[in-house]
């Protein structure tokens, strides 16, 4: 089921980008793209293009960074053991590599993490992770990427003696865990300025705190750069403010100098070039993941903080074979997912899509929702069965805010949490079909038409003249890209096919070659696309598209990657 999306044009800033052009002298297309990314004049633009570490806040802004620098310092003079507790995704593995390996650089004492099996545990923290830590004499735990929502275990291990510091970006409930310190810049009264950073990132932020406050150089965290731009990519946070900058250095140091096991996983993922935010999310994350999703993930946490290459290439190769197991139970769940909604008319004709089924395996019920979503536009949360009770993940489509509808359904769960477009939650199995309908008319009352169509935002119109290397060689200087930074789409009117070279290939790729009135002859490639062939030979068509790059044979050239095309009024 094919949905025509809908073409948005973003608007800038007339006068904004008039001022841009006259202070930076580059094409006023280019100066459109940076007032769209909230660049409106020389500084912001100089701090858009070349970033600099001294430009991150002071990690003392953020509420209770004192009193957890303080609290960990007291723990190491005293020689407590001490616990670093994280979940078991990308961005909590990391975190928990980054902050153990910063620890132990400056600790001697008695050092552990741990991370919660996906389904013995479930998210956040668990009650066996507070009895490891009792039966273990851990007296300090310093969870990160969770914990904002786990009152009651918190309540228990401060009736164990166990102080904890909770590290996490979730968004807080009503109620905080009465925890030792709570470093969350989305807590109300925190008054942190960039409030969006990942997991990793809070961590990144504590050990660069550490580091000011026992004097040691600020190099001994920012060698762990490519632990945190992991975790933005594979977390899908915004890369602007503060993010952008660690992104634009854990990106500079993966391809300069990366930890020998984000080097082994790019080697196996048969990446040549620079890697991108764009290989994180889709050659290094998958293979974080999927040791989660299929096995323990306590298994990625020792991949990052070994130092053995011989150990580090046992890990990589088995990270490897279980994202290979991932994609194999993805598309088995995915297949049988899509006959189930293409075999009821009830289920086509709904605003959301709930699925439930206790068989399915709980490690890619999140990306079995995004497929789904490919095929039916519209928010949905897969369901299966794990420790006796449902549980699943959200996923969600552009401009609706999927966790405050899981939150309207919150009298029904036992356990929820997330973010705009992405949630997961825990319900009795008896409360499934309830839970089905009330989520349906949550959706139904609040989710506009324009949501329910996807949409290409696209930046800006351009003749395909533009179209060359001068141009494209500025673009680029605006990676890394990702959510708040996306790489720059465009659109192009009444092209036309150039002498009949326009090819479908492997019977489902469009190899489009296109010129605009007697100009520029451009070639691209539209993957998925063949279906548009037709449209592309039989007159004028209006395209939108990325320009990139093409490497083949040592050769590097400007091509386009079409995104979507239709032909011309």
């Amino acid at each position: 089921m094919k949905v025509d999306k809908r073409w948005k044009i973003k608007n800038a800033d007339a006068e904004k980008v008039n001022n841009l052009t006259n202070a930076l002298h580059i094409h006023p297309i280019l100066c459109k793209l940076l007032a769209i990314r909230g660049v409106d004049d020389y500084e912001s633009a100089k701090r858009f293009f070349r970033p600099e570490l001294s430009q991150l806040h002071d990690p003392f802004l953020m509420k209770g960074m004192k009193k957890s620098v303080e609290r960990i310092t007291e723990a190491m003079e005293w020689h407590e053991r001490i616990l670093v507790y994280g979940d078991y995704d990308v961005d909590g593995t990391t975190a928990v590599a980054l902050l153990y390996s910063f620890l132990k650089a400056n600790y001697k004492g008695e050092l552990g993490y741990y991370i919660p099996h996906r389904y013995r545990e479930g998210y956040g923290v668990s009650q066996q992770g507070i009895e490891f830590a009792r039966n273990n004499g851990y007296t300090l735990i310093i969870t990160l990427d969770c914990g904002i929502k786990s009152a009651e275990p918190v309540a228990y291990a401060l009736s164990l003696g166990i102080d904890m510091i909770i590290c996490d970006h979730h968004m807080p409930d009503e109620h905080i865990p009465h925890a030792y310190a709570i470093l969350n810049p989305k807590q109300e009264d925190c008054p942190y300025p960039f409030k969006e950073l990942s997991g990793c990132g809070i961590g990144f932020k504590l050990a660069q705190a550490l580091a000011i406050h026992w004097k040691v150089s600020m190099d001994s965290v920012y060698k762990y750069l490519d632990l945190v731009v992991t975790s933005i990519a594979a977390d899908i946070v915004p890369i602007d403010g503060e993010n952008r900058i660690l992104a634009f250095y854990g990106i500079r140091k993966i391809n300069s100098s990366p930890c020998l096991a984000i080097e082994t996983l790019k080697e196996l993922g048969g990446v040549k070039r620079e890697m991108t935010v764009s290989d994180l999310v889709f050659v290094i994350g998958p293979r974080v993941n999927a040791a989660g999703r299929m096995d323990d993930a306590r298994k990625a946490v020792e991949f990052f903080i070994e130092t053995d290459p011989a150990k580090i290439v046992e890990l990589a190769a088995a990270l490897h074979s279980d994202n290979f197991d991932r994609k194999e139970v993805d598309k088995i769940i995915t297949d049988e997912a899509l006959a189930i909604m293409q075999n009821d008319t009830d289920l086509i004709g709904r605003k959301s899509t709930v699925l439930y089924r206790p068989h399915w395996h709980k490690g890619v019920v999140g990306i079995v929702a995004s497929r789904l979503i490919d095929h039916y536009y519209r928010p949905t949360i897969i369901l299966t069965s794990s420790n006796g009770k449902a549980s699943g993940s959200a996923r969600s489509v552009s401009g609706f805010n999927i966790y405050e509808a899981v939150h309207a359904c919150r009298h029904l769960l036992n356990n929820y949490g997330g973010h705009f477009y992405a949630a997961g939650m825990t319900l009795e199995e008896d409360r499934v079909n309830e839970f089905i309908h009330k989520f349906e008319e949550v959706v139904a009352n609040s989710i506009t038409e324009e949501q329910q169509v996807p949409e290409i935002e696209i930046d800006a119109e351009i003749p395909l003249s533009l179209v060359k290397q001068s141009f494209f060689n500025i673009i680029k200087q605006f990676e890394p890209f990702g959510p708040g930074n996306m790489k720059p789409v465009f659109i192009t009117r009444r092209l036309q096919d150039f002498q009949g070279n326009s090819v479908i290939v492997k019977d489902i790729h469009l190899k489009l070659s296109a010129h605009q009135g007697n100009g520029t002859i451009v070639e691209g490639i539209g993957f998925n696309m063949a279906e548009k062939y037709e449209i592309v030979r039989n007159g004028l068509f209006d395209m939108v598209y990325n320009i990139d790059e093409n490497e083949h044979n040592g050769h590097t050239k400007i091509q386009i990657k079409v995104i979507d095309l239709r032909a011309s009024n």
